[in-house]
Parts: C-alpha cells; structure tokens; sequence
C-alpha cells in the first residue's frame, strides 16, 4: 500500500520548518502571533548546536568550523542555551 502526500512528513529542514510553523499559526485560532522571528531562531539553534556539537565529539573548534562561525561565537551561543 503507497501512503498518500498527506501521510508522508516533511523531508528537509526548511519543510520541516514551514510545517510547524503553519501548524503554530492554525493553533493561534486567529490570536496575534507575538516575536515570531526570536521563537523560530531559538528553537532551531538549540538543537543545531546540540546535533553539531555531538558530531564533533563537543569540541568547539571543529564545531565552529562545522557551522562556519567563530569559536568565540559558537562559545557565547552553547552559553546562551545552557550547553555548556
């Protein structure tokens, strides 16, 4: 048996993303969406840094360079989100 499109799941990040994100606006019945922007980028960075940092065995110069960001940066963003 095929599952139909609407069985199957988003299959990229930004799929993923925008899924949720119209499931958050159907959810608010109408409701004014408030700091939208911060909410989105809070909830992918955490688990980005938590994935990255995994796969580089938690050492931040290879998960810096895994991002593309300064380790200085990487450092102040684990921080931010309690990681470290």
């Amino acid at each position: 048996m095929k599952p139909n499109d609407s069985d199957l799941s988003p299959v990229t990040i930004s799929e993923c993303i925008r899924s949720n994100l119209d499931k958050f606006f159907d959810d608010l019945e109408g409701e004014c969406a408030k700091s939208v922007y911060d909410m989105v980028l809070s909830a992918v960075e955490r688990p980005m840094l938590e994935v990255v940092m995994e796969k580089a065995n938690m050492n931040q110069t290879i998960a810096s360079q895994m991002l593309g960001i300064n380790r200085n940066t990487l450092r102040k963003k684990l921080q931010q989100h309690g990681l470290i």
